[in-house]
């Protein structure tokens, strides 16, 4: 009893010091006691290949073993779905208490787990043993196929299906399959409209707690992830793994169509939709015109509604377009930083619009058009240009409904159309 009692003081002793529980067999981390024994509970040979415990208690739906009755009775719950622990603030449930407890710090904001290296703090003391990976490059889970490691065991299982093509999780409603629990549980809410979590200043609710942590720190203008070359931040660690590749030049998602590659993929979707589809999906409500991305049409309605969206800080002057604005602001107020051509010192808004302008000067012309042998050094030009192998006439005049091949032709016409 002494030793049991000893035992107990000794972890929870290294819980309050933020540290982890070490497997003796495979120096393995956890959170906690009960991780301990429930990873050793499972029959999962990826956990604990060395154990060799006796498991009597079967599961009968899927035949998983477990060494005790209490870690099965909570596995079956996978299989029943029911989730006995309610959160009082969301009415969310769950299947374990330790997983509504860790649920409840997204309401209080309490993160008590901190990085010793760089201050950063967790909710859950498992984000903080992945996180401090990232400071020593830890990746112990390996793929037995292409090799590629990983900093969590369920990143490797999630992974391993990319390999095997398993798609285990289905919908009840419309039998579309996930290979991961949480996307199941994500698109359920697609049919059922449950939206959660509801952000305390604006009131706007999402389907998911990540989400609203992202929605937040547009309130608060947080922006924890921080490039460590430029310094640069950002609010999602997605634009910092982008940005990074301005400095690397890493381009890894190449088109199949014309081998012209892009840091980020969706970069490359665009790119296809607007070089090698005809596809227009999107119809202007006003004059019909249509259009292959969505952004391009909010910009168009605008024409039509005379919004503004954005506004200057500095003073009342507001804009349809945030190119616009940014103009304005480096303008006016010198705010910003000008992209300069080294050859002739042209200044530009936005990189893009820089790289364009060095193309011109170095001859370089990859858009190429279907039907004659002509070149342009955009995807606009190229564009317009095709209009001409065409009989189709997509810009309308919203006054007398007069169609135009070209987007200039309809803007000249709606300027003396409207002055009638």
């Amino acid at each position: 009893m002494a030793r049991h009692s000893k035992l107990f003081n000794e972890i929870t002793q290294r819980a309050c010091n933020n540290k982890f529980l070490v497997c003796v067999h495979c120096t393995g981390e956890c959170e906690s006691s009960v991780e301990v024994n429930t990873e050793a509970d499972s029959n999962d040979i990826n956990h604990h290949p060395h154990d060799d415990k006796t498991r009597p208690y079967l599961c009968t739906v899927c035949d998983k073993r477990f060494t005790r009755n209490g870690s099965l009775k909570v596995h079956k719950r996978i299989h029943s779905g029911e989730k006995p622990f309610v959160c009082t603030v969301c009415d969310k449930r769950f299947t374990q208490k330790v997983h509504l407890n860790d649920h409840k710090r997204i309401h209080s904001g309490e993160k008590p787990f901190v990085c010793t290296v760089c201050g950063k703090s967790f909710i859950q003391i498992h984000s903080l043993t992945v996180h401090r990976r990232i400071h020593s490059g830890e990746k112990p889970f390996e793929c037995s196929v292409c090799n590629k490691r990983f900093t969590l065991a369920g990143n490797l299982a999630r992974h391993s299906r990319i390999h095997s093509g398993e798609k285990q999780y289905q919908c009840h409603v419309c039998h579309a399959t996930f290979s991961e629990s949480g996307n199941l549980y994500t698109h359920v809410r697609i049919h059922t409209g449950d939206k959660p979590f509801e952000c305390s200043v604006c009131n706007k609710r999402f389907s998911l707690a990540g989400y609203l942590i992202r929605h937040r720190r547009i309130h608060s203008g947080e922006k924890p992830y921080k490039c460590h070359i430029c310094h640069s931040a950002f609010s999602r660690s997605g634009h910092l793994n982008s940005h990074l590749r301005i400095h690397t030049g890493d381009k890894p998602y190449k088109c199949s169509l014309c081998n012209k590659c892009f840091s980020t993929s969706n970069h490359l979707q665009r790119h296809k939709r607007q070089v090698h589809s005809n596809r227009r999906p999107y119809d202007c409500p006003y004059c019909g015109m249509s259009f292959k991305v969505n952004d391009q049409l909010g910009k168009h309605v605008r024409i039509h509604t005379g919004a503004k969206p954005y506004s200057c800080r500095h003073c009342s002057d507001s804009f349809s377009q945030n190119n616009k604005l940014r103009r304005h602001l480096l303008k006016l107020h010198n705010e910003g930083a000008w992209f300069i051509c080294d050859i002739c010192q042209k200044k530009f808004i936005r990189r893009d619009e820089l790289r364009t302008h060095v193309l011109r000067h170095e001859g370089v012309k990859p858009y190429v058009c279907s039907d004659c042998p002509m070149r342009f050094c955009t995807v606009t030009e190229l564009r317009q240009h095709q209009s001409v192998h065409s009989d189709v006439k997509r810009y309308c005049c919203s006054l007398c409904d007069k169609s135009f091949s070209r987007r200039v032709l309809v803007k000249l016409h709606f300027k003396r159309c409207s002055n009638i």
